[in-house]
């Protein structure tokens, strides 16, 4: 958690971001995003509620929230969020699912008023939220793959190969893959696992398959042991410490450049997709053996991939040589 921020935020604020941290168990990114939504409502608020003009930088960053008490909170309305979210679209160029996650936290926060009886009613239970694009998640092919893996060579190839290859196998986030510790893992003749610590701190078990283990060994033999600072951290940097999201991103993106594969719009996210799509396509992993792969909270959001699965029917079917042809009457 950003600590300027939180002390320079309403005293409501900071206790619903405690709550949030330590009962609901919200991971630090989601409270950094919460305070930011927060203190950005607020502001905008100050601003609309004293006539300032809210479009000017100097004047909006200028607004002193610390002391909003419960008597301005409770006179919010519906109609000043969707002011808000207004002012987020035209002036802030947020798109729909940036709006969307601040409808997500506003709701949040006033709902968690109306649990504590600071207000009588939740103006923002009818908060509507702005309606997403639903696009099919983009993923490597087989082929692609392959040869993302087969690209890795220099000082840490060892490390660089069993990162992307439990990305493409696993389906990990980003943030579950630079937290692994090694002694989370369990190799035996029977069965290889890891231990995943995903949103919410909430820990699942992940069947490894043999390329996992040999990857994961090979890196494991050449690991250092001597000068680390995080010892259980089993991906390093060469600093020798627990290695950095930054640093996974910048490797990810150099191999696939290298693989031919920049400029196509794959990510390190884009890897946990191709891990799944390849499951899904095939057959052998049901939807919710899939959800509990990848750490998905509702099955809603693991349905993608069936999506996905309909338009390739739709598209083989349309590649028929008999699909455009009408026999004449």
């Amino acid at each position: 958690m950003n600590k300027d921020y939180y002390r320079a935020s309403p005293e409501r604020v900071r206790r619903f971001l405690t709550y949030q941290s330590t009962i609901k168990n919200r991971s630090e990114q989601t409270i950094d995003e919460y305070c930011l939504d927060l203190r950005l409502f607020f502001k905008f608020l100050c601003c609309a509620y004293n006539g300032l003009d809210y479009e000017n930088k100097e004047i909006f960053d200028a607004q002193d929230i610390t002391a909003v008490d419960d008597a301005f909170i409770r006179g919010v309305t519906l109609e000043d969020a969707y002011q808000f979210l207004s002012y987020c679209k035209s002036d802030r160029g947020n798109r729909e699912k940036a709006r969307a996650r601040k409808v997500s936290c506003i709701r949040a926060f006033f709902k968690y008023l109306k649990m504590n009886n600071v207000i009588d009613e939740d103006p923002m239970v009818n908060l509507d939220s702005p309606k997403l694009k639903k696009s099919l998640p983009k993923y490597l092919t087989v082929e692609q793959a392959q040869k993302l893996l087969q690209s890795v060579d220099g000082p840490n190839k060892e490390r660089d190969r069993c990162i992307l290859t439990l990305f493409l196998n696993c389906g990990m986030r980003l943030s579950e893959l630079v937290s692994l510790d090694y002694n989370k893992i369990r190799i035996t003749d029977d069965a290889a696992t890891v231990v995943i610590t995903g949103k919410g701190n909430k820990e699942r078990t992940v069947y490894l398959n043999r390329a996992c283990v040999a990857s994961l060994n090979a890196y494991l033999r050449v690991r250092p042991k001597d000068g680390v600072s995080d010892r259980y951290a089993l991906f390093l940097s060469n600093r020798l410490s627990r290695i950095s999201p930054k640093t996974v991103q910048h490797l990810v993106n150099t191999y696939l450049d290298k693989a031919g594969l920049g400029g196509l719009g794959f990510s390190v996210h884009k890897l946990r997709h191709t891990a799944a799509t390849l499951m899904y396509q095939t057959g052998q992993v049901d939807l919710l053996e899939l959800k509990e792969i990848l750490g998905h909270e509702n099955l809603n959001t693991t349905q993608i991939y069936t999506h996905l699965m309909d338009s390739r029917l739709k598209a083989a079917v349309d590649a028929n040589p008999l699909s455009d042809f009408t026999p004449s009457e």
